[in-house]
């Protein structure tokens, strides 16, 4: 008999008299009253109804009362007329988020013919109902908003009306409309002479825009070329929201090449953009694309961490493309610990949210979500009655029509951006042909460009090939300096100091040995571009002998080589191994409580190639992730990274290559049980 809104969970009225119910309902105002079941009530029940919706509706229509401040702002900005979208914005910036005070500007400035400060109000309402998944709404308000930006014959307002409409129009999928709307923004800016900040804002929305539509087509290469273009200009403006955006957008089109470290990248620098501006909507969609890289990673107790906190914090923000698509993404995380009621009741959620707000990707996304639970619960039957209701979607979303429209705009843009670069080419070419004519020394001039043209690449040549030296240096100072831990210094040193004052003479001559012998030969070492197998052995085991005494020699570490591997015919870069050997230390085994192991063993992988493994039983890398963002104080670890750098100049003087590779393991029951590091270093 009575309904609500779908996304608000509240008991059903059951016998209560039902005016009643209403009465002390909180959720009165988005209640939806039949009118066939009004007949059934008799007529003194009927009459309180309708007193009540009467009284009700007048004190919403009144529970807002517009401040005389505001009124006073008002009347000063109708009467100045500022034409500029900043001005507007400056003026506005403080009461936009208000949609009661927007409408009463709206028809302030409605009432005064002031076609520009109309057109403002209705854009930013526009948003706001953008944002909230109203996307009919919407539409009529920014269309009004460029119907008056025309009259008005204001640019910066007719390009924003624009790539709004378009950014509305993306969000429901209808590409075909989006493109043309973003194009025609994007045109009509770039012939602005001198443009203002604003335009140039706008510029990067559409940009930004038309990559994102690139993206739905799957032509990631020509999105990420957009994205990178916007980012520049983005990065000139100093705005830090576009910034986080076009990461953002380059994170999702390197995810969806399978690029997952480089996506990993980008999400996390788009987070610490929104983190910096403090953008509720730029966190949430950070970390949902944090938790699916790891899901997709195989990490799928990492991105429940992450995607809990983000239920009601999507929820509060009203946006239900972003929420269902929360909901899906933590249904499937629930769908790989194996928990396949979870995994349900979310990924329905999910779903709902999408269906009842007509989003037809994130349809699509709950049903490809829902197979992938139904086939692992064994239910194949249901499995694929989901999967053909996602395909139907599949269909829907790229229909013949949108893709044929867009590859014609694709070809069609490409095409006068390469007549137009011909252009250019063909008068450049003229003015240099009419220039020889005059000149009777052409052949001279040749002569002397080439030669000019040749010592300038000689001069870049040799600037490379010093910058690489510069470089290689670079890295061997680099490992050096991550070699030399000042905090491995210090805690050695007192670790000597603290068996002095206790009087223990010779626990501190055999540490300060060890020390000072580690010390001497990381030196030695990082004077040579490569040392043996058995020398970097050595060194590792000197390092790993004083690490254990200040872990009170609770690790048992081991160093095993194969008999058909000869260590002292082996190069490599000198101190290659200790920075995995830190690793292992402090994030794998330092949070873990009871044995810890350490094992490095040496094996010939091929003719060509010699494996080292480095085997520990730490918490892994799920959790020391998690642990390392818990951390007050976050130390960067640079040495991996230098390390691969240089195994990559090393294998240079090689036939073959290096490879790198970190293993998560795990039991038989899913847990974590440490993490395995393989170098394959070339001996061809």
């Amino acid at each position: 008999m009575w309904s609500w809104n779908p996304t608000t969970k509240f008991p059903s009225p059951g016998k209560r008299n039902p005016i009643f119910w209403i009465c002390c309902n909180p959720l009165f105002p988005v209640l939806k009253i039949e009118s066939k079941h009004i007949e059934n009530l008799d007529r003194l029940q009927r009459a309180t109804l309708f007193l009540i919706l009467g009284i009700l509706f007048f004190s919403v229509s009144h529970a807002q009362e517009i401040p005389e401040e505001f009124k006073e702002k008002v009347e000063r900005v109708v009467q100045l007329m500022p034409k500029t979208y900043l001005a507007l914005d400056t003026e506005l910036k403080s009461e936009k988020r208000d949609t009661t005070l927007l409408r009463y500007f709206a028809q302030e400035s409605k009432k005064a013919a002031y076609l520009e400060g109309e057109a403002y109000a209705l854009n930013q309402l526009g948003m706001k109902y953008r944002n909230i998944s109203q996307f009919k709404k919407s539409v009529d308000l920014h269309e009004q908003a460029l119907e008056l930006s025309e009259k008005a014959n204001n640019t910066e307002l007719r390009v924003f009306s624009l790539n709004m409409l378009g950014v509305v129009y993306r969000r429901t999928d209808a590409i075909k409309t989006a493109l043309d709307y973003n194009q025609e923004a994007l045109e009509m800016a770039e012939q602005v002479e001198n443009p203002s900040h604003h335009i140039k804002r706008s510029i990067n929305v559409s940009l930004n825009s038309i990559g994102n539509l690139y993206q739905t087509l799957e032509q990631y290469d020509l999105a990420i070329l957009q994205f990178k273009r916007a980012l520049k200009l983005e990065e000139e403006l100093g705005n830090k929201l576009g910034l986080a955006i076009n990461h953002q957008n380059i994170g999702d089109c390197l995810e969806q090449k399978g690029d997952l470290e480089a996506a990993l990248e980008n999400y996390r620098k788009s987070l610490a953009y929104n983190e910096e501006i403090n953008s509720d909507i730029g966190r949430v969609i950070c970390k949902n694309s944090l938790a699916q890289i790891y899901l997709k990673q195989g990490m799928p107790y990492a991105a429940i961490v992450l995607l809990e906190p983000l239920h009601q914090e999507s929820r509060n923000i009203g946006d239900f493309s972003i929420t269902s698509y929360v909901f899906i993404n933590t249904g499937w995380a629930h769908t790989k610990l194996g928990q396949y009621d979870k995994a349900n009741a979310f990924l329905e959620e999910g779903l709902e949210m999408a269906k009842s707000r007509n989003i037809p990707s994130n349809i699509l996304y709950g049903y490809q979500k829902l197979t992938e639970l139904e086939e692992a619960r064994g239910d194949y039957r249901k499995a694929y009655e989901y999967f053909k209701k996602a395909e139907e979607y599949n269909d829907q979303i790229s229909n013949a029509t949108n893709l044929r429209y867009m590859n014609d705009v694709i070809v069609r843009y490409e095409a006068d951006k390469k007549n137009n670069q011909i252009s250019v080419l063909a008068k450049e070419n003229e003015i240099v042909r009419l220039r020889l004519r005059k000149n009777q020394t052409t052949l001279l001039v040749s002569a002397l460009i080439v030669g000019l043209i040749s010592s300038i690449l000689y001069i870049l040549y040799r600037q490379y090939q010093s910058k690489n030296e510069k470089r290689v240096l670079s890295l061997e100072q680099n490992m050096l300096r991550s070699q030399m831990n000042p905090h491995f210094l210090f805690n050695s040193l007192n670790s000597i100091k603290l068996y002095i004052i206790n009087n223990e003479q010779k626990n501190a001559v055999h540490y300060l040995n060890k020390f000072s012998k580690l010390v001497r030969k990381i030196l030695e070492a990082s004077s040579q571009k490569e040392i043996t197998l058995a020398e970097e052995l050595e060194t590792v085991e000197l390092y790993m002998n004083i690490e254990n005494i200040r872990f009170s020699n609770e690790i048992d570490f081991r160093i095993s080589v194969d008999e058909n591997v000869c260590p002292t015919s082996i190069k490599m870069p000198s101190l290659a191994l200790q920075p995995f050997l830190e690793n292992s230390l402090w994030h794998g085994l330092s949070p873990k409580e009871g044995e810890k192991k350490i094992h490095v063993n040496v094996k010939r992988k091929n003719q060509s190639h010699v494996s080292i493994e480095i085997v520990d039983n730490g918490v892994g890398r799920g959790a020391a992730e998690v642990n390392k963002e818990n951390r007050v104080l976050k130390r960067k670890s640079v040495g991996i990274r230098i390390t691969k750098e240089r195994l990559a100049n090393f294998s240079k003087d090689y036939q073959n290559k290096f490879d790198v590779d970190i293993v998560d393991l795990f039991d038989e029951s899913g847990n974590s049980i440490g993490t395995k590091v393989i170098l394959d270093i070339p001996t061809i």
